[in-house]
């Protein structure tokens, strides 16, 4: 898509810019909206009960901009779910009052998801501006850097957030599938977002820097980092977010189910019922079999938690068989009492079930023995081996209907990727950068997150006094998108090399991006 057609035929795109008393930040974030070269836009910005900020929102004159002064601070998932009520875009952009989109942000996003017709979200890269703060609350610029650069992975996103709302933009018809911003959290409200639109849609990864955003160094007024330092209150927040399941049919995601059996609900039963709710991050719904008139003894208030009525004394046999006529999940793990749970307790075996080419097979759970054993198998496998043996366990109906029960193998595990990439940190912390600089290439070579980590190989092989390695990378990036760093990377092999010109040059370059003289404002 040209410019041209971007600018005159592209659809309208709704930016979202929630704002909360910092004024001086908002006008430059104001602006960087209208230097956007996509114009088809409806600037929605909302003060959420702090100053009014009227006059600076009218002093720019422009039609495309509507403002909702509210008079009580709501928070920022109110004031997002008051602006998209608002919203006529095809798509939704995010800008939060204190960032700053690039010239190119809107239209790079817009020309993905209109080609990317299977993508309802696509992201950029964004620098990660570190400042200090001065005494009149302007911001000092210290560095940027582009932390990281990760191409989309739906089972991490399920457990911890890369992807900030700043860099995305998705369809707006998502929301009717997400549901609306939850109001009842106030911390990691984009997070829980992002979580839910991977129910219903690919990301699309565009590794081009478009914006950035601000890190204060030292105290932070940032809202989201003042929340973090209530423990209690940062770990409900989690929970709430992990346990949120909107509205089925989810076109992306599997259905998981747990079973919970016990032969009495005591103590221990419920020290692994709490377990289970702190250590699970993919979404499930938990159920007990229990007899009616216990019910009242449980004290709980977790969330997606099912009592399906059995009589005193049933069996394993008997919950199992009692539960699975109310499950809805299309897999299935079937847990113990006294199991034990820790985190990637469930996720890892049942990563690798859902990969697995076998039909006819389920997987032990990590920490199962003779004694204690879980494990998780698609449910239609289960239903069809209760009937055919309902006299055996269910893990043995399960093998006598051919159904194989085995572990997990270590190349099934998640995470791999982050697995390797803690590994090579760990050392180039203990001074061994060439091997931290192979497993960068290695992951480079074998994962996703190729830029990534060819930048982190060019600054490795640098540090172990490989010049040449880390001039060959840092120039190729640098040819395709070039950044502060792999720009400066590149300077210092070019002073070594006694190019002193070139290495100016470079310099020059990365002053120009740092002073916020080239990108943002050309």
């Amino acid at each position: 898509m040209s410019e041209n057609n971007q600018t005159k035929k592209g659809p309208l795109v709704s930016v979202l810019v929630p704002t909360f008393n910092r004024p001086v930040y908002l006008s430059e974030a104001i602006r960087s909206v209208l230097r956007q070269n996509y114009i088809r836009l409806q600037i929605i910005v909302i003060n959420d009960g702090g100053v009014d900020v009227s006059g600076l929102v009218n002093s720019f004159n422009d039609p495309r901009i509507m403002y909702i002064n509210r008079k009580e601070n709501r928070g920022k998932a109110f004031s997002l779910n008051q602006a998209l009520a608002e919203s006529k875009g095809k798509y939704i952009a995010y800008l939060d009052d204190d960032d700053l989109f690039y010239p190119n942000h809107i239209s790079t996003l817009v020309e993905t998801l209109e080609k990317e017709s299977e993508c309802g979200v696509a992201y950029s890269d964004l620098y990660k501006t570190y400042c200090r703060v001065m005494p009149d609350g302007k911001r000092e610029t210290l560095s940027k850097l582009v932390e990281v650069s990760r191409d989309f992975d739906r089972f991490f996103m399920l457990y911890f957030n890369h992807v900030l709302h700043v860099s995305l933009m998705h369809r707006k018809g998502l929301i009717e599938k997400t549901g609306p911003y939850n109001e009842n959290l106030n911390v990691l409200i984009d997070w829980d977002m992002t979580r839910r639109l991977v129910f219903f849609s690919d990301f699309y990864h565009i590794p081009k820097i478009t914006g950035e955003f601000y890190a204060p160094v030292g105290e932070s007024d940032r809202i989201s980092v003042q929340q973090r330092k209530d423990k209690a209150n940062y770990a409900r927040n989690v929970l709430a977010i992990r346990t949120t399941r909107p509205a089925k049919p989810w076109a992306k995601l599997k259905d998981l189910s747990i079973i919970f059996t016990t032969e009495r609900f005591d103590q221990q039963a419920g020290q692994t019922i709490g377990l289970i709710w702190r250590h699970t991050f993919y979404p499930y719904k938990l159920y007990l079999p229990i007899p009616s008139a216990e019910v009242n003894r449980i004290k709980t208030d977790m969330p997606n938690l099912v009592y399906v009525p059995v009589e005193y004394g049933a069996d394993t046999r008997e919950q199992v068989d009692a539960a699975l006529g109310q499950c809805e999940g299309e897999y299935i793990a079937i847990v113990p009492s006294g199991f034990p749970v820790r985190e990637m307790w469930l996720e890892d075996s049942f990563y690798g079930l859902i990969n697995s080419s076998n039909d006819k097979e389920g997987l032990e759970l990590e920490g199962s023995t003779e004694q204690v054993s879980a494990i998780v198998a698609k449910k239609q496998e289960i239903e069809a081996a209760r009937r055919s043996f309902p006299e055996l366990k269910p893990a043995e109906s399960l093998k006598a209907a051919g159904i194989t029960i085995r572990k997990l193998r270590p190349n099934e595990v998640p995470f791999q990727f982050d697995s390797l990439l803690k590994e090579a940190k760990i050392a180039g912390r203990n001074g061994d950068w060439l091997e931290a600089a192979e497993i960068y290439q290695h992951i480079a070579g074998h994962y996703d997150n190729q830029m990534w980590m060819e930048e982190l190989a060019a600054k490795a092989f640098w540090k172990a006094g490989l010049y040449s390695k880390a001039y060959e990378i840092s120039s190729r990036i640098n040819n395709c998108r070039p950044s502060i760093d792999t720009l400066l990377l590149e300077a210092k092999v070019r002073k070594e090399q006694k190019d002193f010109y070139s290495a100016i040059e470079l310099l020059e370059q990365a002053e120009e991006i740092l002073e916020g003289n080239t990108l943002v404002w050309t």
